[in-house]
């Protein structure tokens, strides 16, 4: 805290941050991916080229470019290159497509693409609705003889054009936005969460610090870019603490410990389906035959965390929690088994974040007769809420770009007349000792491969997609299995739904995690009394084929589209013999 308090008095910035660094470790390698690296001196003159060439095209501070690309060395210094002109890059998902894909373009206003030869379909399947943005494709080193989709730049082949001569540095304010990233929310599509430069350099610090890294270790990122966890709080640890990250361009379970291995990695990243992904391989001789000391990440479960140390031989887990745009982050810096995070009960004066009383169905927040919210006590399950101070850039809410999605995200009156606080939409409790544990997302929002799903968003895709019957979504639980799976009940009263055609119709229309895995065909509605969707009944009975008459469907990962789920399939996917 003291650190970023410094920082932000000198005006530090992630560009700033970054040329010192680049200054003290030229020829060291700053990313690695397979057989392919560039040190922390081609870096900075990557992104030197980036910077000369987007001014020479006439952009300008404060706009916003949009970067749509898989995970490559080069892809940080694309925004890096971008932030040294004071222009916002918008991390777009890969796996978006669409109308999801022209909303993020759209709603932080993008005045050009630049994306990855390896998402050419993608951006020519929108392409006649974005013209007035232009549009940069760059060719991977891998694959410099791509095709340049028509009416696009050949971008790797101007920057070879460019100088690599140092781009002065921009005064920046620390509070200055560098970055969105996109986050899917309760309120349909993804929302723009806005990274500003502090929050940049404050996300990798605290792990850096809470694990007890030096420059000279080496970090194993196998997540996406685009995301936080792999593009701030992985990559960060390059950019802003001078050690080595090794990247992937997707994630393998079977070549995690091969990969750590080979690049000599200390230090690695997980989510919560990572490590049982990896725990589902075969035990082999990878296993233990790396130098892997501590492992950092969200999602280890309870139930698997010390079959995971044990097997793998991993001498330290730093779990914690925390949200892109949020300012509530727990660190379980001491190995406490299943808690995702630690705050001592003598100092939340200094880091005020409380637990309240809400409705765990609706998320409502409940509140005493003096309109305040209720505090909970050990191990009553509450809302966490983190108090929202302007003046401690911890403890700042930049929000998203979208402000009206900013205001749903506070909570105002929380313990005096006129306070605010930043609401995780989060269910956790908290032991008599300060360790908390994760219990549930409130609402609407289910968690799945990593991603936050909104049932509002998938119900209106489906609904479109069968005629406007009502459809309702909801997270269904896996047994071993982290997250929920979603799963859609639709009212097909006439038995006229075409589920290929649906199939079909959800794989355009929603990226991967969104996809309902289960189907279940109802005969009519149910609706209550006041004529609202039943979903709790529906959540009950879930995919269960001994308690549902009704129809299910099952989405079979190979073949991509639904079939009938038979009494076999149920029993597997609940023993764990089918990979979800």
């Amino acid at each position: 805290m003291f650190r970023i308090w410094r920082w932000e008095k000198q005006g530090q910035s992630v560009v700033s941050r970054w040329a010192e660094i680049a200054k003290l470790y030229p020829e060291k390698k700053a990313f690695i991916m397979g057989d392919r690296a560039l040190t922390f001196r081609q870096g900075e003159d990557f992104s030197n080229r980036i910077a000369w060439y987007f001014k020479r095209q006439g952009f300008k501070s404060g706009e916003v470019i949009a970067l749509f690309m898989e995970t490559q060395p080069e892809y940080i210094f694309v925004w890096l290159g971008l932030a040294k002109m004071k222009v916002t890059t918008a991390l777009v998902n890969t796996n978006l497509r669409g109308q999801q894909l022209i909303h993020c373009l759209r709603i932080v206003g993008c005045k050009a693409v630049v994306f990855g030869d390896e998402m050419a379909d993608a951006i020519k399947e929108i392409q006649s609705e974005i013209h007035d943005m232009p549009l940069f494709q760059f060719n991977s080193p891998e694959r410099d003889g791509s095709t340049v989709l028509q009416d696009t730049v050949p971008l790797a082949a101007e920057l070879e054009e460019m100088s690599s001569e140092t781009f002065p540095i921009v005064p920046t304010n620390p509070r200055d936005t560098l970055l969105y990233i996109y986050t899917s929310g309760t309120t349909g599509f993804p929302k723009a969460a806005i990274i500003t430069n502090i929050r940049f350099l404050l996300i990798p610090l605290g792990v850096f610090t809470s694990v007890r890294l030096s420059p000279a270790d080496v970090v194993y990122d196998p997540l996406p870019l685009h995301h936080t966890a792999g593009g701030v709080l992985g990559a960060g640890q390059a950019i802003t603490q001078g050690c080595t990250v090794v990247l992937r361009r997707k994630f393998s379970a079977s070549n995690y410990w091969s990969d750590a291995a080979k690049h000599g990695c200390t230090a690695a990243q997980y989510i919560g389906e990572i490590c049982r992904y990896l725990l589902s391989v075969p035990a082999g001789p990878s296993d233990k035959a790396h130098k892997v000391k501590v492992i950092f990440g969200n999602g280890l479960r309870p139930q698997i965390w010390q079959e995971f140390v044990d097997r793998f031989g991993v001498g330290r887990v730093l779990e914690f929690y925390g949200a892109t745009e949020g300012n509530s982050n727990l660190i379980n810096l001491d190995n406490k088994v299943g808690a995702i995070g630690f705050l001592s009960r003598l100092v939340s004066s200094i880091y005020p974040l409380t637990l309240v009383r809400c409705d765990e169905i609706t998320g409502e927040i409940l509140r005493d007769d003096n309109g305040r919210c209720i505090t909970c006590g050990p191990h009553e399950p509450g809302l966490l809420l983190g108090k929202i101070d302007p003046k401690k850039a911890i403890l700042t809410f930049a929000g998203y770009a979208d402000k009206t999605a900013s205001e749903k995200k506070m909570v105002r009156n929380v313990r005096i007349e006129g306070d605010c606080y930043f609401n995780t939409g989060d269910i956790l409790v908290m032991d008599h000792y300060g360790y908390f544990y994760f219990k549930d997302r409130t609402g609407d929002t289910f968690r799945w491969r990593g991603e936050n799903v909104s049932t509002a968003e998938v119900e209106g895709v489906i609904s479109n997609l069968v005629g406007l019957k009502d459809a309702i979504v909801y997270g269904v639980t896996i047994p071993n299995t982290e997250g929920k799976a979603g799963m859609a009940a639709l009212a097909d009263p006439d038995h006229n739904i075409d589920i290929a055609a649906l199939s079909k119709g959800l794989k355009t229309s929603l990226p991967v995690y969104a996809r309902p895995l289960f189907l279940r065909i109802l005969p009519q509605t149910p609706l209550t009394a006041t004529f609202k969707l039943k979903k709790k009944e529906l959540m009950e009975v879930a995919y269960n084929v001994n308690v549902c008459k009704d129809p299910l469907y099952f989405l079979d990962q190979k073949l991509g589209e639904y079939v009938p789920l038979t009494q076999k399939m149920y029993e597997d996917i609940v023993l764990g013999n089918i990979r979800l």
